[in-house]
């Protein structure tokens, strides 16, 4: 077998991709070149949409993590006053039983006494006459 000697040639890199390989590093994002392209400047629209989109997602995160704090707190909220409705209710029930209505009367010395009567049932009769 022969060899065969080519010539083996190395493409150079256009000017182009050489451009987008400087432009590409970090020394051009911060000297600003990167901004100036075409190709950036054409897509600006795009990128101020997402950067729209972006704080609109965060304003909108931020507001939902404020409605779920609130509700938790109105839900707090409710679990005392629930609370404490249930616990008013059990000693107005108490405090409006018959033994301890007399016990109070007779601690504030009102001058009230227990009938010791039952009570009547009082019926009206209506006039068939009118």
């Amino acid at each position: 077998m022969k060899k065969q000697n080519k010539n083996v040639e190395f493409i150079d890199e256009t000017q182009e991709r050489k451009e987008l390989r400087r432009l590409g590093t970090i020394k051009g994002l911060l000297a600003g070149s990167l901004l100036t392209r075409e190709n950036v400047i054409k897509q600006l629209p795009f990128i101020l949409f997402l950067v729209a989109l972006a704080f609109f997602y965060i304003g909108n995160r931020y507001h939902a993590e404020n409605l779920v704090r609130e509700n938790s707190e109105l839900q707090s909220q409710v679990k005392e006053l629930r609370a404490k409705a249930i616990s008013t209710s059990a000693e107005l029930m108490h405090l409006s039983k018959q033994s301890e209505v007399v016990k109070l009367v007779k601690e504030k010395d009102l001058g009230l006494v227990e009938s010791r009567t039952p009570p009547k049932k009082i019926t009206v009769e209506k006039d068939k006459d009118k």
